[in-house]
């Protein structure tokens, strides 16, 4: 029974691997138990209805390309149902930011270098595709920017993911997860716990296809 079990378990890791990574064994990845429902197909074509952005103080302008202009529930294959940007890039939750009793971004500095978080201009509505508009909002951040949220969590893309439809930020220090349409974690492949990649070098920008900073496996940027 033990060895059977093993059997399967070594069938599911492979399936389990992020796009991007041809060794599934070597990445550690591993089902979990805890799976997701992503049969539902995604409607596309809604708009965010509220303006929360206008509640929010002064904040800077923003050029086109750093704002997010759409949100758009995608299916990836292993992963099932994420969201991703108007380029493409899968968006992630982050565990230490806080949805009770106010929302609070908790991702800030080096953090939002590695992770740069998904923003608009005040009064800026992105485009939705399988997104409930009624689930989307904004935040506050520490720089006043405005940062897009689902069902009150703050969504980011992450720097690792080095071209659209990756998710390498996947169970990253056991605190950041693919983010569901409905603004919950996606669990369907949950591989083993992984560091960060380094914040990019001084000088250096990071953009949304992750060709910033490095994949230093001795590194500890979880945050």
């Amino acid at each position: 029974m033990v060895v059977g079990a093993a059997i399967a378990a070594a069938f599911a890791v492979t399936g389990c691997a992020p796009a991007g990574v041809d060794n599934a064994s070597d990445y550690g990845a591993q089902p979990a138990a805890n799976a997701v429902d992503v049969a539902a197909s995604p409607s596309p074509g809604a708009e965010v209805e509220g303006d929360e952005a206008a509640a929010a103080g002064d904040a800077p302008e923003l050029s086109d390309d750093e704002t997010t202009g759409e949100l758009k529930a995608t299916k990836v294959k292993r992963m099932g149902e994420t969201v991703q940007n108007e380029d493409g890039f899968v968006l992630y939750r982050f565990d230490d930011d806080k949805v009770k009793p106010e929302v609070v971004s908790n991702c800030n500095g080096d953090c939002a270098k590695v992770w740069p978080p998904a923003v608009v201009n005040k009064g800026e509505k992105p485009k939705l595709q399988g997104v409930d508009a009624a689930d989307v909002g904004t935040v506050t951040r520490e720089d006043g920017t405005l940062q897009l949220t689902i069902d009150k969590w703050p969504v980011y893309t992450y720097i690792g993911d080095k071209k659209p439809g990756q998710w390498k930020g996947q169970n990253v220090g056991q605190k950041w997860f693919v983010i569901t349409p409905e603004g919950k974690k996606n669990l369907t492949c949950l591989p083993a716990p992984s560091k960060a990649v380094a914040p990019p070098a001084e000088g250096d920008e990071a953009d949304s296809s992750g060709d910033a900073g490095s994949d230093s496996a001795g590194s500890d940027y979880s945050y």
